[in-house]
């Protein structure tokens, strides 16, 4: 079987360093972008079969990222989670409504996350 790629869209070395770490370590193959533009860029280029997106990225933010894999025909049933530091009720009721497919707050559990993804790309 194939390992599942999972693409990250995350500016933060730190939580870059330890998204790769847990997620190769659950067996997943994981590639990593620092901004909005090149993960679609990406996203449209290769295939994943999930994105962890930052919301608050250089240039093009996560909402406009989530907004426009959203609405391209190869990209709308990508499982995408959001993982952001905005904990506030009014940007996770934002992101679901734009087509999150999971919303975790930083500082995250290892676990949870893992989890989420597992279930997302049915591993």
């Amino acid at each position: 079987m194939s390992s599942q790629r999972i693409l990250i869209a995350e500016d933060e070395p730190n939580i870059v360093e330890s998204l790769r770490f847990i997620l190769e370590r659950a067996r997943f193959e994981v590639d990593v972008v620092a901004n909005g533009a090149a993960a679609l860029e990406r996203l449209r280029r290769e295939r994943f079969s999930a994105l962890i997106l930052d919301i608050m990225l250089p240039g093009m933010d996560g909402f406009d990222v989530l907004r426009a894999a959203r609405e391209d025909r190869a990209l709308a049933s990508l499982p995408i989670i959001v993982l952001t530091a905005k904990g506030q009720a009014s940007d996770r009721d934002a992101a679901m409504a734009g087509g999150a497919s999971a919303y975790i707050t930083k500082p995250f559990s290892n676990a949870e996350v893992v989890a989420q993804v597992r279930k997302l790309t049915g591993m």
